[in-house]
């Protein structure tokens, strides 16, 4: 986990190149990653996924997956929202033009997403079961179902992010 800021500052979620992963807690232990026998991953799976966000099966339930580059990644609750940083001066700039781009994105098409409660957000090559501390961020969603849609936002001239927004509908 990175921490660009000053003490305080959000957490961020790095990928080694590929895309990142929010799989459910309920069964976390059922994403095998990029370790497995079969001939197609979990992470095949998730490179498989060309959009900013999309849904990929996990046991009994589905995970999100974050598309399209490896960028640094957060969640921030107050907008229900996953922030990548493509470009940016500073943690402080880029989170500071969250609302001029969100008001402005041009969204994908909304999926709907049954989340059965909290998430792990994490590089979609490790295995669930062998999370370490620096290596993933766990995001509190209450159990229910949720519109995500992702879209590409330059909110200023130096700064570009994706944003994949998370709305409870029920």
């Amino acid at each position: 986990m990175a921490r660009y800021g000053n003490p305080g500052a959000v957490e961020w979620v790095e990928s080694g190149g590929g895309p990142l992963i929010a799989v459910p807690e309920a069964v976390l232990l059922s994403w095998s990653g990029a370790d497995s026998a079969e001939p197609e991953t979990d992470y095949d799976r998730a490179c498989g996924v060309e959009d900013y966000a999309g849904l990929v099966d996990v046991d009994r339930s589905r995970a999100l997956v974050l598309g399209d580059e490896p960028a640094s990644t957060s969640f921030l609750p107050e907008h229900g929202v996953f922030v990548r940083w493509c470009a940016g001066e500073s943690e402080e700039e880029l989170l500071g033009s969250v609302d001029a781009a969100l008001a402005d994105a041009a969204w994908e098409s909304e999926q709907g997403w049954d989340v059965p409660g909290p998430v792990f957000l994490f590089d979609a090559a490790w295995p669930g079961g062998e999370l370490e501390p620096e290596n993933h961020l766990r995001v509190e969603l209450q159990p229910g179902r949720y519109g995500v849609r992702g879209a590409y936002a330059e909110p200023n001239p130096q700064t570009s992010l994706i944003l994949v927004q998370l709305r409870r509908l029920r």
